[in-house]
């Protein structure tokens, strides 16, 4: 199960990348704060890893990277969200770690005062060495430089002892090295095998999940480790033209009924749904959804049966993510992953809430068209655009630790691709992290249920005669890498979910129950 194993195949490549960097770029080294060498022109592209332990970790990760784009730092990049054991003086409470890459016109002293700056403004004082504090930033690397002076060492000096410094780190890099400061980076290793070598040597991804490091992702008030077993949400249409249930639940008394009632089969999530996304369905306006999804989600969220469970709200409109999350929605589902409002993505950054991003082509009056249908590989291309979109997300402001990633089943594919993905997560995953490790970690959810697909495969016409091949594509789903399933039917859904998740336990892919 070790991931970076793979990755190995690659180190004639990283191998090639030493001996040029040894050969011509360590020559440049900073020996001196004033040097004049320190001046920079160019942006230079820098790794630097958060910490926190004291008071609100994650609002402190949130201030300090607005001071760090106050302060010049752009940040382009971020790694997943870790919970870690404290270091060397254990008597204190847990960590949360992450890493980001940034670009940047401050020499590298210049940056180490300016993170200094905020380390200070934020709280932190001269306190016990590696003892508790709200913020703490480290320089991993700095472009292609090697620094050592007096105050500042790059790449950091205890980053190889560290997993939680490496394994933030290496969800900054892809599996394919994709620049010259990246193969550098790889060099700086101890190891002939970069930093993949590094990672693997340190134990890997099979230290992730562990009570000393957790990959975590920001929810509500809690930090959910998704990894521990697969989640139901459970699909609420307040609409009257849903495919499969248009008009059932248009009644505040119905919609509420429904809740109770999923919530009782075991849903982990509600997901509920103003507008329809069916194929061929026609937009309504801000307004009209509101009018709808308000008085519901309103009433939802004061249910007693919610506590404990999540709420998202299914929209690709920007002004009802921000006064559903307002009037408490934890999520934001959104079907078209920010191409059908330019502001979703900005204005999801500033909600600070979990972000599902699904691919889909056009939007659901065209996504069925012939051009949107046309792939050379499904899994490939659904991965790339994917790609695209979080990295979207990710300099507008939505971390990839708050990303969540749906390959849109039965939107823009015809029954062939569905099967594809369906069938192929795995190598979504795998594309996906060529480029980025980060976002191939990032929570997978799949929506087969009763789609049209399903009819097709087994010759049921009426979505809800599609139950038992959608509890067949679930289990596929799940066994494939799918971390949150989202159903009509929860009952039977559910069982078929824990069926694969003591399955998947049996053999190790996920962590034994407590």
């Amino acid at each position: 199960m070790h991931k970076f194993k793979q990755l190995l195949l690659g180190i004639s490549q990283l191998n090639g990348a030493r001996k040029y960097y040894q050969a011509s770029l360590f020559a440049f080294i900073h020996s001196c704060p004033k040097s004049s060498v320190e001046v920079h022109s160019e942006d230079q592209e820098v790794v630097i890893a958060l910490g926190s332990n004291v008071g609100d970790r994650l609002h402190n990760f949130n201030e300090a990277l607005q001071l760090m784009k106050k302060s010049g730092v752009q940040i382009t990049r971020h790694g997943c969200l870790y919970e870690t054991a404290p270091a060397y003086v254990t008597d204190q409470p847990n960590f949360l770690n992450s890493a980001v890459r940034a670009v940047t016109k401050l020499g590298p002293h210049e940056l180490l005062g300016a993170l200094k700056r905020i380390e200070k403004d934020m709280g932190r004082t001269q306190g016990i060495r590696y003892g508790p504090r709200p913020i703490d930033l480290d320089i991993l690397f700095y472009g292609k430089l090697k620094v050592r002076s007096e105050t500042l060492t790059i790449p950091h000096e205890r980053i190889w002892e560290r997993p939680f410094v490496i394994a933030p780190l290496m969800d900054l890099l892809g599996s394919a090295i994709d620049s010259d400061a990246v193969a550098c980076w790889h060099s700086f290793s101890t190891h002939s095998g970069g930093l993949f070598e590094s990672w693997e040597k340190l134990g890997g991804d099979s230290l992730i999940g562990k009570e000393g490091l957790k990959r975590v992702l920001p929810i509500g008030n809690g930090l959910w480790d998704w990894s521990t077993k697969t989640s139901v949400m459970g699909i609420l249409n307040l609409t009257p033209d849903s495919f499969s249930d248009g008009g059932k639940f248009e009644s505040l008394e119905a919609a509420v009924s429904q809740v109770q009632l999923m919530i009782s089969e075991g849903a982990d999530i509600i997901d509920i749904g103003a507008q329809s996304t069916r194929p061929m369905a026609s937009k309504m306006s801000v307004e009209q959804e509101l009018d709808r999804l308000i008085p519901v989600l309103e009433a939802v969220v004061r249910m007693p049966e919610v506590e404990g469970k999540f709420v998202s709200v299914d929209t690709f409109h920007s002004e009802v993510a921000s006064e559903a999350v307002s009037k408490g929605a934890h999520i934001v589902n959104d079907v078209s992953a920010g191409q059908l409002d330019s502001n979703m993505l900005s204005v999801v950054a500033g909600l600070r809430v979990p972000y599902i991003a699904m691919h889909m082509r056009g939007d659901p009056s065209t996504m069925q068209n012939s051009e949107n249908l046309q792939y050379d590989d499904v899994c490939k291309q659904v991965a790339s655009d994917l790609l695209l979109r979080a990295r979207d997300a990710e300099v507008l402001g939505i971390p990839a630790w708050r990303i969540i990633i749906d390959p849109g089943i039965g939107f823009s594919k015809n029954t062939e691709q569905n099967l594809d993905i369906l069938m192929g997560l795995p190598n979504i995953k795998e594309e996906i992290g060529r480029k980025s490790l980060a976002l191939s970690h990032a929570p997978i959810m799949i929506g087969p249920s009763r789609k049209k697909f399903l009819g097709e495969v087994c010759n049921r016409k009426a979505a809800i005669e599609r139950d038992p091949a959608t509890v067949a594509s679930v289990t596929a789903g799940v066994l494939g890498g799918a971390n949150i399933v989202r159903v009509h039917n929860v009952r039977d859904n559910l069982d078929a979910v824990k069926l694969c998740d003591a399955m998947l336990r049996q053999s190790g892919a996920l962590p034994q129950d407590l």
